[in-house]
């Protein structure tokens, strides 16, 4: 009998191979133009993504790192500001803020959708801030600086609740940048303005990576930030060529964060084909949802509130039994992910900082429970089938059974506005 064969989490080669072709006709015009920095390719890239994602303006960087820090700096933070974000994200949200002088602060997420949780956001400025009578401005009580942006991280495909999230900017005058790193092609629906808004459109400028496994994916590392305000868009490509605009004339410092025309030219290409893949990406998550309905007391799969379009850049379920049940999935073939096993409060990085365990305890929960299974476009549902036999096989083990009955943590309650 032959053994099954095996699940890539994702699959890089297949994507990239269905289009060699354009991808060397990228390389060959760079080529024949020596236009290996800035010019047209790059101008054509920022042009139609922020085309695509109903944005005024589109400044192409090295990595979403430099776009998140340049977005930040652009939109006035400066050193000393405190910027709050979520626990759970990759370090470089924690970094860019840190790296643009400012000090970062957290609030919890939702239960259910992993992303930043107005309602605790709204606690945080009534219980851990207090108004500086000289200002006005709300006042960090653990930094004891002023709380001037707010960074929802747009997380696994899908966005933020960012009406809730705008209404308390209004409120208590901070900027909102989104991190949509994960979220290239998801949307929003605006019951304010009654209408779908696409990541990287709704704060007052965005942060994109386009790192090789993103949904938009470079050839190496490359990012972008989005923006509707020119003078965000100016400071950006101020900072991302050494504080430059014309040649040799340094209005301020900046950095070498430029990104290159070859990285653009092959963006530009797979770009033509983002809205294909998103759309197969959600076809996938509704075969999942299909497959793994019968584990509901098992297995949570991901939760879809009605005002989000994901754009399913993970595919993340929640389980008691983590690290074994991955441990199994491996056995058969099947590979999985973690995004993200540790919190960025508790990292060794900002053990200085004195979070400790308890301070954000649904990040905490969650980070000990999900579990990325494999998310591609051409994720077949031969594939799915086999990792939907794996995970039925492995839990209903007599012990998994027991466990995922006793410890699952996520308590079942619908999601407030």
């Amino acid at each position: 009998m032959n053994s099954p064969s095996k699940v890539p989490f994702v699959d890089l080669v297949s994507l990239h191979l269905e289009m060699r072709e354009d991808l060397v006709s990228v390389l060959d015009e760079v080529l024949q133009t020596a236009g290996f920095v800035g010019g047209p390719v790059l101008e054509g890239f920022e042009k139609d993504f922020a085309q695509f994602c109903e944005s005024k303006f589109c400044v192409g960087v090295s990595s979403g790192t430099d776009a998140l820090r340049f977005a930040l700096i652009g939109a006035g933070v400066r050193p000393g500001d405190t910027v709050v974000t979520v626990p759970n994200s990759f370090i470089a949200t924690t970094e860019a803020i840190s790296q643009a002088g400012a000090r970062f602060d957290f609030v919890d997420v939702d239960e259910r959708t992993f992303t930043m949780d107005p309602r605790k956001l709204q606690e945080y400025f009534l219980e851990r801030c207090y108004i500086d009578r000289h200002t006005g401005r709300a006042t960090s009580r653990r930094t004891g600086t002023p709380v001037t942006a707010v960074v929802p991280v747009h997380l696994y495909g899908q966005t933020a609740d960012m009406d809730s999230i705008l209404e308390l900017a209004q409120r208590y005058r901070f900027l909102v940048i989104e991190d949509a790193c994960q979220a290239h092609g998801a949307e929003y629906f605006s019951a304010k303005e009654n209408g779908w808004r696409k990541a990287g459109s709704m704060g007052v400028a965005a942060a994109f990576s386009f790192y090789p496994a993103k949904n938009l994916g470079a050839l190496g590392e490359a990012g972008a930030i989005t923006t509707n305000v020119e003078t965000i868009a100016v400071t950006a490509r101020k900072l991302r060529q050494h504080g430059e605009l014309k040649r040799y004339h340094h209005e301020v410092e900046g950095y070498n964060g430029r990104l290159d025309a070859l990285q653009a030219g092959f963006l530009r290409a797979k770009l033509k084909h983002l809205a294909r893949w998103v759309e197969e990406r959600r076809k996938v998550a509704e075969r999942y949802r299909e497959l793994l309905s019968s584990l509901d007391s098992k297995l949570q799969i991901p939760y879809e509130p009605t005002w989000a379009k994901s754009a399913w850049h993970l595919y993340v379920v929640r389980v008691a039994n983590r690290d074994e049940l991955r441990e199994q999935l491996a056995e058969a073939g099947i590979s999985t992910g973690i995004h993200y096993p540790i919190p960025l409060h508790l990292q060794d990085a900002y053990r200085h900082l004195s979070f400790g365990q308890g301070d954000l305890p649904v990040a905490e929960r969650a980070s000990k429970e999900i579990l990325s299974l494999p998310m591609f476009p051409q994720l077949n549902g031969l594939q799915q089938r086999q990792v939907a036999d794996a995970l039925l096989h492995a839990l209903h083990t007599p012990a998994a059974q027991e466990e995922a009955e006793s410890t699952l943590s996520a308590p079942s309650r619908p999601l407030g506005r």
